[in-house]
């Protein structure tokens, strides 16, 4: 069995694993494979400017899926801002003509979005062991 490959600060060891996905405006398909591409590259750009890796990503014509690593300082709402912010500008920016097929308005991705914390024991697993914690304890 692999264990995980925790990471350190100073006060602490954590490792903090997110599957995000974010979706263009209207659900509207219009991430070509190219754009998706350009994607990756800004989200991976982004996400080492706040400490942050990007592990995986993918998507299709209207949403993207991306797996990250981040540090317990960054606040997950900033970050996933950051990320729709700076993409949206720069693939707007680049595919502007493509996009301004689909969109009148300078927009991209659609106001929310879904983040799931991934890895890990099961939180059943985790329940139970906190459960049992004080079961062999002679206080």
């Amino acid at each position: 069995m692999k264990t995980q490959e925790l990471n350190k600060l100073y006060h602490c060891v954590y490792r903090l694993d997110y599957h995000l996905v974010i979706v263009t405006k209207y659900r509207r398909k219009c991430l070509n494979e190219e754009m998706r591409v350009r994607a990756r590259e800004i989200f991976e750009s982004t996400l080492n400017k706040w400490g942050c890796e990007l592990l995986e990503t993918n998507g299709e014509p209207d949403h993207m899926h991306l797996l990250i690593s981040t540090p317990p300082t960054v606040a997950l709402s900033k970050l996933v801002n950051n990320l729709k912010t700076v993409s949206s500008r720069l693939l707007r920016k680049e595919f502007a003509r493509h996009l301004a097929r689909v969109y009148r308005k300078p927009v991209l991705w659609h106001r929310a979005y879904f983040i799931v914390t991934c890895g890990g024991a099961p939180l059943t697993v985790i329940r139970q062991y906190i459960e049992n914690q004080n079961e062999d304890s002679d206080c």
